[in-house]
């Protein structure tokens, strides 16, 4: 077995879900993280256990936070309404601070391990206006983990790795169907029910049936 190992941010959607599978493909030891942070679609960790036990994951972590604590956002506010159409700017949508919290503690994780490499499946191409999954954040919180860790500082350091940035939705389902995804496991809705069935109408519902399309591949969304 490889001795190198990656710690794979997992929401349990169909982009996380891909780059464990690009990370597996590359011969890394993969152990996955999700967070249950607050967030109005639970459910989607519920998909995240099952696409870690479908890819193989060494271990999934599962780690509590209270960003709803903090609010301002769509995901973790269930008085502020999740948008069914298109909206100009950074949507209501986008929670505050979380790809940094989130990397941060992978990063805390990867040290343990003495891991090298953290994965995320943030996209430039089809993301929905987040500036944490802008190429310009990765760089920069590659930087930042180099300066503020004993690895990056006495060690070989880390690697932030964005597979995803540049690749259009139905690119990202055909490498994910190349390496074994089963989508079917995935949930990517923001108002999922409790069974995960999708509505169909949020931005990343939208996203995500685009992306079947244009990748000329059925989508096997459940919709409530």
């Amino acid at each position: 077995m490889s001795e190198k190992k990656a710690v794979i941010l997992l929401s349990g959607g169909l982009d996380s879900a891909t780059v464990v599978a690009m990370a597996k493909a590359e011969g890394y030891q993969c152990y996955s993280m999700s967070f249950d942070y607050g967030q109005r679609h639970r459910v989607e960790l519920q998909a995240a256990e099952r696409v870690a036990q479908q890819l193989g994951v060494i271990e999934h972590k599962v780690v509590g936070l209270n960003l709803n604590g903090i609010g301002g956002s769509a995901l973790t506010d269930l008085n502020i309404d999740v948008p069914e159409s298109p909206s100009e700017g950074i949507p209501i949508t986008y929670v505050p601070a979380r790809n940094t919290v989130f990397l941060a503690l992978a990063l805390g994780w990867a040290e343990v391990l003495e891991a090298q490499d953290i994965f995320i499946g943030v996209n430039a191409v089809d993301y929905s206006g987040y500036p944490d999954c802008r190429p310009e954040f990765i760089e920069a919180f590659e930087r930042m983990a180099n300066l503020a860790t004993k690895a990056g500082v006495e060690g070989e350091g880390f690697r932030i790795r964005a597979p995803l940035q540049y690749l259009s939705k139905a690119q990202i389902i055909q490498a994910g169907l190349a390496n074994g995804v089963d989508y079917a496991l995935t949930v990517s809705c923001y108002q999922a029910d409790a069974e995960g069935r999708a509505c169909g109408k949020c931005d990343s519902c939208r996203l995500r049936a685009e992306g079947f399309a244009n990748a000329g591949v059925a989508d096997p969304t459940r919709y409530f």
